[in-house]
């Protein structure tokens, strides 16, 4: 299976607790949704596991221009790439290349990077960019309530902490904002979904409650 696959490459080269997780968010996610629309399930985990697989050893991430898109393209083009690459997600996606990994894949990965170049077009790509910050939200409030239980955890209280700006500050909320419209949602409804995605996977996402 291809999210077989994705989970030995996410945990060869992830070896933090707290990304691995958030890759298992975004994935889980992303079953979620493939359910909902009639999608390739397995693919859509794989993408969701592997699409930060870079980002701990590369975290930097580059400004966009036209020589980031311009990288993206080579890449995406099999053209012989430098050997020194920007950063994430750019060397996990030159990696998924080479190991044999489809366009469908790498286009993915790249489009939920907006310096990237490549914008999300295909409903694979746009789903990913609409969980990947949101999930991430979401399960940051679960961990803060007191019994650490997503179960407890509606769209109101997400909203509240959208507006609480001290709050898992790193994470855009016009990220979050633009990530709906992107996937044609209401951002309620999305909110709602990832929480519902989110519970069914608590377990192993440690946000099962304590």
């Amino acid at each position: 299976m291809l999210s077989e696959r994705a989970r030995a490459t996410l945990y060869e080269w992830v070896k933090a607790e707290s990304l691995r997780k958030h890759c298992e968010a975004v994935a889980t996610c992303m079953v979620h949704f493939a359910h909902k629309t009639g999608e390739d399930a397995d693919l859509w985990e794989a993408v969701g596991l592997i699409h930060d697989m870079d980002f701990e050893q590369y975290p930097s991430m580059p400004e966009a221009g036209p020589a980031t898109t311009a990288l993206a393209e080579a890449i995406l083009a099999g053209e012989p790439l430098p050997a020194t690459l920007p950063g994430h997600p750019f060397y996990g996606v030159a990696h998924l290349r080479e190991t044999g990994w489809n366009q469908e894949v790498l286009r993915a990965v790249l489009s939920h990077a907006d310096y990237s170049g490549i914008a999300p077009v295909s409903v694979l790509e746009r789903t990913l960019y609409a969980v990947d910050e949101l999930s991430g939200f979401v399960t940051a409030v679960a961990l803060v309530r007191p019994d650490k239980n997503i179960a407890s955890v509606e769209v109101s209280s997400v909203k509240k902490k959208m507006k609480d700006k001290a709050f898992a500050a790193k994470v855009s909320r016009d990220g979050i904002r633009h990530g709906a419209d992107v996937i044609a949602m209401p951002l309620d409804d999305l909110i709602a979904e990832v929480i519902v995605a989110l519970r069914s996977n608590a377990t192993r996402l440690g946000i099962g409650g304590v």
